[in-house]
């Protein structure tokens, strides 16, 4: 199976005294839309989750939408308290585990970096601009050490 993990995109200023309470944070109609852009080409080259979990902050199931609404399954976003800032990853096997559909997951840093490594078999953190998609590929059950990075994409990468 296909796991995808991706950053939120761009979202309001960290801080910004319109949203005291971070977890409302938006994401900004540019960064929506630039965001809607790369995941339309991704999707040409092939992305098809099939399931997608996002953290239940505003700013993740808003990239949760995006990314949905522009791939071919168009599937419904789960939220999940596990993507939350401090991830639970034996709560994310478990969700995982519940299908052998292409998945995604959409979180924040440094937790994404983290969880991509962890999964390829490294230690450290695999760098994510805002906005970055990873494509990891499992032959078996998605657990720690058995994923093969296949691909990690900015959208400046992809000129969007």
């Amino acid at each position: 199976m296909k796991l995808y993990i991706a950053r939120h995109a761009w979202a309001g200023s960290y801080g910004d005294p319109a949203w005291p309470d971070d977890s409302e944070r938006p994401l900004e109609p540019g960064g929506a839309e630039r965001y809607a852009k790369l995941v339309a080409r991704l999707a040409e080259r092939g992305m098809a989750p099939e399931r997608v979990a996002s953290s239940p902050l505003v700013r993740c199931v808003q990239t949760a939408e995006v990314l949905a609404d522009q791939t071919q399954h168009r599937p419904e976003i789960e939220r999940l308290d596990a993507l939350a800032p401090g991830v639970e990853l034996d709560s994310l096997l478990e969700w995982t585990g519940r299908s052998q559909a292409d998945a995604a997951w959409v979180g924040h840093n440094p937790d994404v970096e983290h969880l991509v490594a962890l999964l390829i078999g490294q230690s450290g953190a695999v760098r994510f601009a805002k906005g970055a998609i990873a494509s990891l590929l499992f032959e078996g059950p998605v657990r720690p050490g058995a994923g093969v990075l296949q691909w990690h994409v900015t959208a400046k990468v992809l000129g969007v």
